[in-house]
């Protein structure tokens, strides 16, 4: 018998025909959104075909094939698929365990002496039944971030099932350093990691174990669902508000249905500890959990996201932070993809997303030093880069940000959760937000490539 084991729980018995027939459906909704999104290109190669015939007389034969490959087919092909996906699966099963399980919670902070008491206070008013053993991992913070633990330690004192305790660090040493110290301390079997400036909804502790409950045996981590607290702080978090309601959330969903999410985000996600044990820890690089994520991948091991598990992050209020945030998660692709290859070659479903994200590589290069610049020539008249045959992309990208709004509308609903919405953000989100990412990623690629200074705050 297969089971769903959570340690200090009660397993909840699966035989291995029902995993099989679990196996099965996901591989049949993998298998029609595949075909829905190689149709979806077929017909985008058949109209474009006038375009790719004068793009090439104006240009190479290859060099058009390269630019419409990545402007329009790659592109098209993923927003079918990822629609294609939505619509058959919105959400996925909880199980209530027998025996809720204790749990370590590792809050990494450095520099956090405005956020660190908000975020505590929000574990403190969290609905979990099973004990919490809260380790704050200070990364020798010169400002007042030990002092504002230290001020909710009364507020722990009177929680039965709580107990907050502060390590402190010397000097800084990196994140990947200190959550694996915190991990060395944790009492625990369970793991969750947090940010310093991550707010947690009531519920999220609950829904994160009863997604890993009703998850198959093989699954180590479930990441949450993370949205911006600080929305309207700035024009910057109003459109960061939109691509974690809807382009992160959807991304996440969809690898979560074929048990392959890349990132279990460190802002939040459960981990097994003996998974991460095995696994070597948090490795010091500038993408700690997307290398950490692929390593328990290349194990064969399952990565799932719980939609409804909600955490609230503070995003950067400015461009410059922004970019820099986007520039350090670009450069961590880069590194799991340079440490994790054998992934590429691995007969899993998930194989597909790995090599998603290596071609938005070249779609990041391609939309900054081609598409962009056609855009100028399409607004004189010229279309050779940025013809109309780009418009059969905006369809499926209307349909799936419908569609996900509309999940995740219900999903907050359900869940008793309130969350403002900006419609300047959203415009901003669909039409300014990736004409400003997709060069700051093309940045990142740089900098990786070229050796640049690595920093985890």
């Amino acid at each position: 018998m297969a089971q769903a084991t959570i340690s200090g729980a009660q397993p909840i018995q699966r035989s291995e025909e029902y995993w099989r027939k679990r196996e099965r459906k996901v591989a049949r909704r993998y298998v029609l959104a595949l075909a829905f999104a190689l149709a979806w290109v077929l017909f985008s190669i058949w109209m474009s075909l006038p375009w790719l015939s004068d793009l090439s007389n104006l240009s190479h034969p290859l060099v058009a094939l390269f630019v419409l490959t990545f402007v329009a087919y790659v592109p098209g092909f993923m927003n079918a698929f990822l629609l294609i996906t939505l619509v058959l699966r919105p959400s996925s099963r909880r199980e209530t365990p027998a025996h809720w399980p204790a749990i370590s919670i590792l809050v990494a902070a450095y520099q956090e002496e405005e956020l660190i008491g908000e975020t505590l206070r929000s574990i403190a008013a969290l609905e979990y039944p099973g004990d919490l053993e809260i380790l704050v991992m200070d990364d020798g913070s010169t400002d007042g971030t030990p002092d504002r633990v230290r001020e909710c330690e009364q507020l722990f004192a009177g929680i039965p099932n709580m107990t907050l305790k502060l390590i402190r660090e010397e000097r800084n040493r990196g994140k990947a350093r200190v959550l694996n110290h915190g991990l060395e301390l944790a009492s625990h079997e369970l793991i969750i990691t947090i940010d310093a400036d991550t707010l947690l909804e009531k519920g999220c502790i609950v829904s994160l174990v009863e997604h890993l409950v009703a998850s198959p045996p093989e699954t180590v981590a479930i990441a949450g669902a993370v949205f911006v607290a600080n929305h309207d702080e700035s024009w910057i978090t109003r459109a960061q508000q939109w691509d974690y309601f809807h382009g992160i959330a959807a991304v996440k969903r969809m690898q979560g249905m074929y048990y392959g999410t890349l990132v279990a985000q460190g802002a939040f996600s459960i981990y097994r500890k003996q998974a991460l044990v095995e696994a070597g820890g948090w490795p010091d690089t500038v993408g700690e959990d997307i290398v950490l994520t692929w390593s328990l991948l290349r194990k064969g091991l399952i990565v799932r996201h719980a939609e409804d598990a909600i955490a609230w992050t503070h995003a950067p209020a400015s461009f410059s932070g922004l970019a820099s945030q986007r520039k350090r998660w670009a450069r961590g692709m880069i590194e799991a993809l340079a440490i994790h290859k054998p992934l590429l070659s691995m007969r899993k479903l998930r194989t597909m997303f790995i090599w998603w994200n290596l071609l938005f590589v070249s779609i990041d290069l391609t939309f900054t030093f081609a598409f962009l610049p056609g855009l100028v020539l399409a607004f004189l008249g010229i279309f050779w880069l940025a013809g109309p045959i780009t418009l059969l992309v905006l369809p499926l990208a209307a349909l799936w940000n419908v569609v996900i709004y509309r999940i995740q509308t219900r999903m907050l609903r359900r869940m008793d959760v309130k969350m403002e919405k900006s419609l300047t953000g959203f415009v901003l989100y669909a039409f300014i937000y990736p004409l400003l990412m997709q060069p700051v990623s093309v940045w990142g690629y740089f900098a990786e490539l070229f050796g640049g200074k690595k920093q985890w705050n």
